[in-house]
């Protein structure tokens, strides 16, 4: 029988010729990622286990971006450990203040990870790199502590499931809404420790920040990983960012998938995750009756260049309601600065919204935009769970950027197709 494409990369990096569903294996990583909350654990545990070298300074990233800039003491005690172990390793892919972005947007954008790398990450949403054609997933800290001093991770080898999109998005329609509406019909456990493995005519019509926003939420429908394979996009994406060169894998014919789901993506409509799992779907176009009081368009899943030109194609010359708080947060330093040379950024401010540094903020219930008791909030966020932004009678309601920012204007959940 032949191997998925996550099977591939696999048994690539376990140095062996074949590898199948449920297997155990040892595989050599490309990347070790933590962030600001994750590694202090990590280098505990790297300490603990009397450890004193990282496998490869090239080959582990550091990205503070949760509290950061630092929002308290415990943060900034946090970072400081980071920072320190950063220096006594001379880890080459440290990311801090004033360089730094969201990692799942930052490590792609810098080429830090690229196609057919296997990558872990002390963070769940690791899975986003299946956009680039890689295998990538979250770990717990003590996984990335033993990665990092041995550059190894064991695996079980996931079976996977297959999605066959055909056609292509309508206007005002995203990738955003294309998982929410997968997890709406699969469930948060309808691919529970599996593959999720994108193909069909319909891959070639989706965007690099379509791609990358899919594979950052299959971990919300209980996936191991998401991926796509490697194609034109993907290719023009990592010429000329890839640190590494880039290693093509392609599923074989007679790969075996547990099951087989056909989308159409010109039948999606804007889909809207009301509290509190990503599951709860429903059409934007329903939501009229829901009042907001807060838009968060942002995120490792929605705050690359793309996700703020949806925002600003509907939020330029206009106002957001009276009521609604807008914060908007670019993903990472070089999408700031794009939206300050085009205009963007003035314009969101006109509109009445604030625009932070990078940083995931609000999205954990972090800082800069946590919810009182009862207030709702429309978010381009990936989690919705209670408590998740604020207070444990909040509301966080799961939208794409063209979504939060027609809300935006109406101060109720809206169908940007309508304004």
């Amino acid at each position: 029988m032949g191997m998925t494409l996550t099977q591939k990369i696999l048994a690539a990096h376990a140095g062996l010729d074949q590898v199948k569903a449920g297997q155990l294996i040892n595989a050599k990583l490309d990347i070790v990622l933590g962030n600001d909350i994750t590694t202090p654990v990590a280098i505990n545990e790297f300490e603990k286990a009397g450890f004193d070298s990282v496998f490869d300074k090239e080959h582990i990233a550091i990205v503070l971006d949760h509290f950061v800039p630092n929002k308290d003491i415990k943060s900034a005690t946090q970072s400081k450990q980071c920072r320190t172990f950063a220096n006594k390793y001379d880890i080459l892919n440290f990311y801090d203040v004033g360089e730094m972005g969201i990692e799942h947007a930052l490590l792609p954008e810098k080429g830090i990870v690229t196609a057919g790398d296997c990558v872990i990450g002390a963070d769940s949403h690791t899975c986003t790199y299946g956009a680039l054609g890689a295998f990538s997933t979250g770990v717990g800290s003590t996984d990335m502590a033993a990665g990092m001093a041995t550059g190894m991770a064991w695996f079980k080898v996931p079976a996977a499931i297959r999605f066959v999109l055909t056609g292509s998005l309508p206007e005002r329609v995203s990738g955003k809404d294309l998982i929410l509406s997968i997890i709406g019909q699969i469930g948060v456990d309808g691919a529970l420790y599996k593959s999720m493995e994108f193909t069909g005519p319909g891959v070639a019509s989706l965007s690099m920040e379509d791609r990358l926003c899919v594979c950052n939420m299959a971990i919300e429908a209980g996936a191991k990983n998401g991926i796509f394979p490697v194609d034109d996009v993907t290719k023009a994406y990592l010429a000329g960012r890839s640190q590494r060169t880039p290693v093509y894998y392609e599923a074989d014919p007679d790969a075996e998938y547990e099951q087989t789901i056909e989308i159409d993506l010109s039948k999606l409509v804007p889909t809207v995750s009301y509290p509190h799992l990503p599951e709860n779907t429903h059409p934007a176009s329903e939501g009229g009756d829901i009042k907001i009081d807060q838009v968060v368009i942002g995120s490792c899943t929605n705050g690359r260049l793309e996700d703020m030109e949806a925002a600003y194609n509907i939020l330029k010359g206009k106002h957001i309601a009276k009521g609604v708080r807008g914060i908007i947060i670019p993903a990472t330093m070089a999408v700031y600065k794009e939206c300050i040379r085009r205009g963007w950024t003035e314009a969101f401010i006109d509109a009445g919204c604030i625009v932070s540094t990078p940083t995931c903020g609000p999205c954990l219930g972090g800082y800069m935009g946590i919810l009182a008791e009862g207030e709702r909030c429309v978010s381009t966020t990936n989690r919705n769970f209670v408590g998740r932004m604020g207070h444990v009678k909040s509301e966080v309601y799961l939208a794409s950027p063209a979504t939060a920012a027609a809300s935006a204007l109406t101060g109720v959940i809206t169908d940007p197709r309508t304004v």
